[in-house]
């Protein structure tokens, strides 16, 4: 359901009634702001919906057969109206984006009343009923200095969060977005949770930019993240051990680690049989050695090319590359460099309805390195089964037990990487003794019991 803000107010608050009249769950949370209360007039025409957000995304509870899941069926501590601030939502397609979908979608799913604000991928504002979600599109204006890149123009928002009302809001960017929802929701004494994905590091890590003066920038963009995030009443980390929170100094003292979360339900051994699998997506039937991100020249891809013609020598294998970005013409030209042009398989970007196929056309996951604070692409290939060959860096290590449920190698070092690979391959026992094991520490982190745990964070900010 698609709509502009001029259209918006009573069909949201019949969308929202109907909802609670069909719930079984407890007790509701208190009426919705009235209609009127809302600031839904918008000047501009009701631009084209996002083609993905036009219609419910598609059930992937019906697109890959449940068998026995991990997931709780815990109700919320308390329902409540949340309001969730992004720069960045689907059809966005970053890990950002897809992350605060999933939180957004799985509170709704458990009974929550739940709202999103962020910036239109296209332009023109307007409202949206997205998965049991009322999302708010604000107008947005194109960034002349980086092509393909928007910018909210956010001078609604404080109407909007006035007329809500929310419980909690539940920040995902110090951005433009974020950081107005923050003041919105201080003005009116509203709770906020921050969420930090990325750290000025990331950004800045290939702007072509002298080093001096990225090094000012870096400084800067640190102390504006802090100012930030010491307005909130708890700072979250998606990360899944505590260990690689960040420090206090940066993003202060309350903060705590809660794990993207992997829906365990979807992800899991043997979704379908391997050889199908790997048809589905044009793959020959062969050993298969699988990366999913975003190809960003700080991923590394290049050490698994790197690494391949040692894992050649040894076993038939292929390297299956899920997604897109600017090095990919490199990559290819890497490959051929090396001879290995037909053992490296480029999917490009694979929807997230299909990726459980992806991990079980699979036999080790390789992830030689990470950015930002989530790995999500790594529990996902261990709840599937799969050992993972990762670099021994933050975060990886700490979902890779060294021989346990693979190996980690040391950054930089592909003839260390691609043995691991090898050794993997040639001794099926192994391969499977690590892939059980990868399953069992995935199913301590699953998405259930992480919207569980924000639940309980909303209650205690909310006292």
């Amino acid at each position: 359901m698609v709509m502009p803000f001029a259209d918006a107010p009573a069909t949201i608050r019949n969308a929202m009634m109907t909802r609670r009249a069909a719930s079984t769950a407890d007790a509701p949370p208190s009426e919705p702001a009235a209609a009127e209360d809302l600031d839904t007039s918008d000047p501009g025409p009701a631009g084209p919906a996002p083609r993905n957000s036009v219609t419910a995304a598609p059930d992937f509870r019906q697109a890959v057969p449940q068998q026995g899941s991990h997931m709780t069926s815990a109700t919320p501590v308390r329902r409540r109206r949340v309001l969730i601030a992004a720069d960045t939502y689907p059809p966005d397609v970053n890990g950002v984006a897809h992350y605060a979908h999933r939180l957004a979608a799985g509170l709704a799913a458990r009974g929550n009343e739940v709202h999103v604000v962020c910036q239109s991928a296209d332009g023109p504002g307007r409202v949206e009923m997205l998965d049991g979600v009322v999302v708010y599109r604000l107008r947005s204006a194109p960034v002349l200095v980086s092509p393909g890149t928007r910018v909210a123009l956010p001078v609604r928002l404080d109407r909007l969060v006035a007329g809500l009302a929310p419980d909690v809001v539940h920040v995902h960017s110090h951005l433009v977005v974020g950081r107005a929802a923050i003041s919105a929701a201080r003005r009116r004494g509203v709770p906020v949770v921050v969420t930090g994905h990325v750290a000025p590091d990331e950004l800045l890590r290939s702007a072509p930019l002298p080093r001096a003066v990225r090094a000012r920038l870096r400084a800067w963009a640190w102390r504006d993240l802090t100012r930030v995030f010491e307005r909130a009443d708890l700072v979250t980390a998606p990360v899944a051990d505590p260990r690689d929170l960040p420090s206090e100094r940066i993003f202060g003292p309350r903060v705590e680690a809660v794990s993207s979360g992997v829906d365990l339900a979807r992800f899991r051994p043997q979704v379908e049989p391997q050889a199908w699998a790997r048809n589905r997506f044009g793959l020959p039937d062969r050993d298969t050695v699988l990366f999913v991100g975003r190809l960003r020249d700080d991923k590394r891809v290049d050490e698994l090319i790197r690494a391949l013609p040692h894992v050649l020598k040894v076993t038939d294998a292929q390297l299956a590359i899920v997604g897109s970005g600017r090095p990919r013409g490199a990559l290819e030209r890497l490959a051929e460099r090396l001879g290995v042009e037909d053992r490296v398989r480029f999917l490009g970007f694979v929807p997230d309805r299909s990726m459980p196929y992806v991990y079980a056309a699979a036999n080790v996951f390789a992830m030689p390195r990470s950015s930002g604070l989530r790995h999500l692409a790594t529990l996902e290939a261990m709840a599937s089964g799969l050992p993972v060959v990762a670099a021994d860096t933050p975060g990886l290590s700490h979902l890779v037990a060294d021989a346990q449920n693979g190996h980690l190698y040391r950054p930089g070092e592909t003839r260390a990487l691609g043995r691991h690979i090898a050794e993997l391959l040639g001794d099926p026992a192994s391969l499977a003794a690590m892939g059980a094991r990868s399953r069992d520490m995935a199913a301590t982190r699953g998405d259930q019991l992480s919207l569980l745990r924000f639940e309980e964070i909303y209650e205690e900010v909310d006292r």
